[in-house]
């Protein structure tokens, strides 16, 4: 036998071995740590999966497919207008209610249609980070220096960090624009208002049947959210039109699909979510077996679904072990963060920074974490730190990053958000 090689697995059996035979089952911490860590996933498919990553894996989809290459460059590549491209991809949070996990298709898709580096890391960013419901509940709870520093700092993050990202590897950039010069002019089988209109629809129908409940029981996201599940139903209607009219769907395939919609709709109309479930699998049943066009949409979606969906449910799985669901303890102390994110301390930023771009934070839920930690004695320049480096990154984000555009990106587009949030939370903290 030849031991040279057998070394490896060895290790790795004895390895395995040692920590079955030493696992601390019995142990409080490391128990509840467990079932907090099925809580957090059995959480996360219930209320991200379904609503949050399907549709945006469709969206991935139809931008892979139905946008053209030469839009995508003309406004995203790595040889276009820089304000323009820049401009786009920093604003995209203001309309893209996302969390860290669901801009993650979206962002495959431009990265795969040859999006520059820095824009595609710029939207990367600003997605989850400018989120204006959150923007606007950091404000009112947290106070409205938080608010206004949250709002400039995430939108000066994104664009820094994508000129930063396209100035460190500007070699490949440069290398990516030669051979997109070099490409054919893409035929154009639609015209762009057509495409657009297309995804305008499916992103409302992410936004609208994502919107959160307002703090407020009164005022216009209130009278949205009392609405949501009827406007979504809108804007799913105008997309059936849509492909019926401009994609070569059939009537009568739509209107099959859409009657096991209508049923749970009006049977169960408590539980908006399985008509929504009922809507995907007919959608999915007619395009999946087509040759066209739409068939190409359904397995550029199913694409991205297998490449992310694995990877950001083990990430949520650690994330829950480690740390816990929001309030509730995993196996790091939430003590221990409390006490580590006082005053205004390089250590506290940083602490802060490194720890938000690990932990998993819903869309809104960073805000009464934040409450909480503040409370307890969290400094104004750490919470800060927090706000702009947690939103934007989690464990199952860099997990599906660095399956996207490699280790070495992910380590220094990681290293960046961190980096500049400690350093912005220094300076807010020092005036605040």
């Amino acid at each position: 036998m030849d031991w040279k090689r057998e070394w490896k697995p060895l290790g790795w059996i004895v390895a395995i071995f040692i920590g079955c035979y030493y696992l601390p089952v019995g142990n409080w911490r490391f128990d509840n740590a467990v079932m907090e860590a099925l809580q957090l996933v059995k959480w996360y498919a219930q209320e991200h999966v379904l609503l949050c990553l399907i549709p945006a894996f469709f969206i991935a989809g139809a931008i892979g497919v139905f946008v053209s290459q030469a839009s995508v460059l003309k406004y995203l590549g790595a040889g276009a207008n820089k304000l323009v491209a820049y401009g786009v991809a920093s604003t995209s949070g203001t309309i893209l209610a996302v969390c860290s996990c669901t801009i993650l298709p979206l962002f495959a898709g431009i990265y795969k249609m040859g999006a520059g580096l820095g824009p595609a890391t710029a939207f990367l960013y600003s997605g989850p980070a400018i989120n204006i419901l959150a923007i606007i509940l950091t404000a009112r709870i947290l106070g409205p220096e938080l608010g206004i520093a949250r709002t400039v700092g995430a939108i000066v993050f994104s664009v820094v960090i994508g000129l930063l990202m396209h100035f460190f590897f500007r070699k490949e950039e440069m290398e990516k624009i030669e051979a997109q010069a070099a490409m054919p002019d893409p035929e154009v089988t639609r015209p762009l208002w057509q495409n657009a209109l297309y995804l305008a629809a499916m992103v409302a129908i992410l936004v609208f049947a994502n919107w959160g409940e307002p703090a407020e029981p009164v005022g216009l996201w209130q009278t949205i959210y009392g609405n949501k599940w009827l406007i979504t139903a809108a804007f799913s209607i105008a997309l059936g039109l849509i492909l019926m009219s401009w994609y070569g769907l059939p009537k009568w395939q739509v209107a099959l699909a859409a009657v096991p919609v209508l049923i749970f709709a009006f049977l169960f109309s408590g539980h908006p979510t399985l008509a929504f479930v009922a809507g995907v699998v007919g959608l999915s049943v007619i395009i999946s077996p087509r040759e066209d066009e739409t068939g190409a949409w359904f397995a550029e979606s199913w694409g991205f679904a297998k490449q992310i969906l694995p990877l950001l449910l083990f990430g949520v799985l650690i994330s829950g072990i480690l740390l816990g669901r929001p309030g509730e303890e995993g196996l790091i102390p939430s003590a221990w963060v409390s006490r580590a994110v006082g005053g205004n301390s390089l250590l506290a930023n940083f602490f802060a920074s490194f720890a938000g771009a690990f932990m998993y934070f819903a869309t809104l839920t960073e805000v009464p974490i934040l409450q909480g930690l503040i409370g307890n004695g969290m400094g104004k320049g750490p919470a800060l730190a927090l706000l702009l480096a947690g939103p934007a990154l989690s464990l199952p984000n860099m997990l599906v990053i660095r399956s996207i555009m490699g280790t070495r990106k992910t380590v220094v587009f990681v290293s960046l958000v961190i980096v500049m949030a400690t350093i912005s939370g220094m300076i807010f903290g020092t005036f605040f």
